[in-house]
C-alpha cells in the first residue's frame, strides 16, 4: 500500500498578533445550531432527528487565496507573461498537479539567501537525478517550522529569477517551497530595491515572466525522500483567480 505525507499547513483560527495577509478566521457551528436549522428549515421538530442533533457546519468568514498552503498562478506575477494573457487558476491543466515529485534539500541556507542555478544543480548531483519535463520540484529550507508565528513571513532563502528559468528550461511547470514566499523574503528585496532605486529586484522570482505555477507555504518536506515519490497538489477551482488553496500530498510506493 502506499504511504501518504500531507504536505498542507493546518487551516485553523490565527492569533490576533499575526499580520493581515497571514489571517484566517473560521466560526464553527455546531449540532445546537444545526437542529435549529432543520426545524426552521423544514418545520419538523428535533426529536425527528438521531440523538436530537442536526448537521455542525464551518463559515470561513476570512481567508486570502494565499492565506494557507497554495498554488500560484501565472496570473498572481503579472496580467501578460510571455507576451501573452496570463493564465488564472482555473485555467492551468490538471496534468501539472499530479506529477513525480524531486525534492530538493536547502535547509541549512539562512534566512535571506539566494538558491541559485549553481545550488539547484549541485543538489540534483548529490542526489543523483536529472530533472524530466512535468516533474513538479519542492524546495525544503525547513521554515515551515515558522508557520503561524507573526515573522514567519520574514523568515527564509529563496530562489533567484535565474534559477526559476534554469528549472522552467528543464520542462518543470510546477515549483514549491515550504517558506512563505518563492523569492528570498520581500521585506529584504524592498530593501535593496530602494537602495538601488532599481526594478526587477522586489519579487524578482514571481515576476521573471514565465508562465509557471508555485506553491507556498508547503509543510513536512523533511518527512520526504529527495525522489521516488508522486506528488497531488489540485488547487481549488477558483474561476479568475491569481490563487487557489490546495491540499498537497505526497505518495510514496
Amino acid at each position: 500500500m502506499p504511504r501518504f505525507v500531507d504536505l498542507s499547513a493546518p487551516i485553523v483560527n490565527t492569533p490576533p498578533d499575526v499580520p493581515p495577509f497571514q489571517r484566517v478566521t473560521i466560526t464553527f457551528s455546531g449540532h445546537e445550531a444545526g437542529a435549529r436549522e432543520f426545524e426552521q428549515l423544514f418545520g419538523i421538530d428535533r426529536n425527528l432527528l438521531r440523538n436530537g442533533e442536526g448537521p455542525a457546519g464551518e463559515t470561513i468568514t476570512f481567508m486570502g487565496t494565499h492565506s494557507t498552503t497554495h498554488v500560484d498562478a501565472p496570473w498572481h506575477y503579472n496580467s501578460v507573461i510571455a507576451g501573452e494573457p496570463a493564465p488564472t487558476i482555473d485555467q492551468l491543466p490538471l496534468e501539472w498537479f499530479f506529477a513525480p515529485g524531486v525534492k530538493l534539500d536547502f535547509h541549512r541556507k539562512a534566512d535571506g539567501d539566494a538558491i541559485t542555478v549553481e545550488d539547484i544543480a549541485a543538489e540534483l548531483s548529490r542526489i543523483g537525478h536529472t530533472l524530466a519535463p512535468g516533474e513538479i520540484v519542492l524546495v525544503e529550507t525547513g521554515r515551515d517550522a515558522f508557520y503561524g508565528q507573526p515573522d514567519y513571513w520574514l523568515r527564509g532563502p529563496g530562489v533567484t529569477p535565474e534559477a526559476t528559468r534554469w528549472l522552467y528550461e528543464r520542462g518543470i511547470r510546477v515549483m514549491g517551497i515550504d517558506a512563505w514566499g518563492w523569492d528570498r523574503p520581500l521585506h529584504l528585496q524592498a530593501r535593496e530595491a530602494l537602495e538601488k532605486r532599481q526594478p526587477g529586484i522586489l519579487w524578482a522570482a514571481h515576476q521573471v515572466d514565465l508562465p509557471y505555477a508555485q506553491i507556498e507555504r508547503l509543510c513536512n518536506l523533511a518527512a520526504l525522500p529527495s525522489r521516488g515519490f508522486t506528488v497531488a497538489c489540485f488547487p481549488l477551482r477558483i474561476v479568475g483567480g491569481s490563487a487557489a488553496p490546495a491540499r498537497v500530498v505526497a505518495i510514496l510506493e
